[in-house]
Parts: structure tokens; sequence; C-alpha cells
């Protein structure tokens, strides 16, 4: 035998001593090691099929509830809405509130609308966003159905220059004061609408209708 066999021979001896050391020091916790990344990477999967089924099912039963609504079968879309409010996932239960409030509006409970749309604005756990929302549907129920200073009381605070829903909040504002006879007031929260280059356009052509009709009645100069 050469030299260089005998080198080879015993180099070879060597590292498989190495291997076998290092198999003996960390071959069990690699082994757990890859029963661990297994189990998590089945733990993620099932977790996002889980998480899918449920916001699939909330999904289906929402739909379900406004097409029992848009089929005027209130009743029903409200066991519906409640249901999905108790056992909803995601954003289903919050959007489940809205509806059902909107629903009870449309059977002639405004009442009920009112205080549910009420509970919605005053949930800090809600985003503020929704809860304006909730806001504006309740003073725009209250309109027809309260007072200026009802309507007042809710939008008030929305109706500010930086607000993104101030077009509407002044438009209930407006509505609710010319209601009450109170024409000035009125007419300043129209021609605030008519002159935001930053309203809808129908809310604009609305609130210049209205200006021109307060100023027609002679209320106001």
């Amino acid at each position: 035998m050469s030299d260089d066999s005998f080198i080879r021979e015993v180099n070879e001896e060597i590292r498989r001593d190495q291997a076998h050391a290092l198999w003996d020091r960390f071959g069990p916790a690699l082994l757990v090691l890859a029963v661990l990344v297994v189990l998590g990477t089945a733990a993620v999967v099932g977790y996002r099929y889980w998480d899918e089924t449920r916001a699939n099912r909330s999904g289906d039963t929402f739909s379900q509830a406004l097409k029992l609504a848009n089929d005027g079968k209130n009743d029903e879309a409200l066991a519906a809405l409640e249901g999905l409010e108790k056992d909803g996932y995601g954003a289903y239960p919050l959007l489940a509130r809205m509806r059902a409030a909107t629903v009870k509006a449309d059977k002639g409970d405004v009442d009920a609308a009112v205080k549910d749309f009420d509970e919605v604005a005053a949930d800090t756990k809600i985003p503020s966003g929704i809860r304006d929302m909730a806001r504006l549907r309740a003073a725009l129920l209250l309109v027809d159905h309260g007072s200026f200073a009802d309507v007042s009381s809710r939008v008030e605070a929305l109706a500010a220059d930086t607000n993104t829903l101030r077009h509407t909040a002044r438009e209930a504002l407006g509505l609710a004061a010319w209601k009450e006879g109170k024409a000035a007031d009125a007419l300043k929260l129209f021609d605030q609408i008519a002159a935001d280059d930053g309203a809808p356009r129908n809310t604009r052509e609305r609130a210049t209708l209205m200006s021109e009709l307060i100023r027609g009645s002679g209320g106001v100069s």
C-alpha cells in the first residue's frame, strides 16, 4: 500500500469517526428540529384553512342575509344577521350590526335603528371611521324622525372642514335646520356644500337646489 493510499484511508476513517461523533451529539436534536418544522408547517397550513373556512362561512351567511333583506324578508334577514353578530368571524359581526340597524329602519322601527347605530358609535373598540358612519346613519334617520338637536348631537363634529364626511353631515344638518324653520342656518350649510369643490357632484347639485329653494321662499335675504 502506498503512502498516499494509507493517508487517504486514515483520513476517511477520521472523517467517519467525526461524522459519527457529530451524529451522536447533534443527531437527536436535528431529528426533533425536523419534526418541529414539519409540525409547524402543518399547523400554519391548517390554521390558514380553518381561518379561510370560517371567513367564507360568515361571508356566505352575510350574503344570504342581504338577499333576504333585498327580497323584503326583513324578519328572516334580522334573524340571520343577529346570528352572525354572535357567531360570525372577522369583520362580519360588525357588518351585521350595521346592516341589522338598516333593516330595522326599513321595517319602520326607527327608534331601534337609531339605538343600534348609537351603540356602534359609542363602542371604542370599533375603528373610528365606522363609528363616524354609524353617527351619520343615525343622524340621517333623525332628520325625519327627530329634532335638529338630535341630528346636531351626532354629526356636528363631522361637519368640520377637514372631515371626509362633512358634505353629508352638513346636508343632514341643513335639512334638519330647514325642517325646524332655521332657514338662515340651513342656507349657510347648503351654501358651504355648494361651494366645496371636494363635495360629490350630486351632493353639490342638491345643495344648490336647496339654497335656491330657501332664498325663493323669502325666509332669508
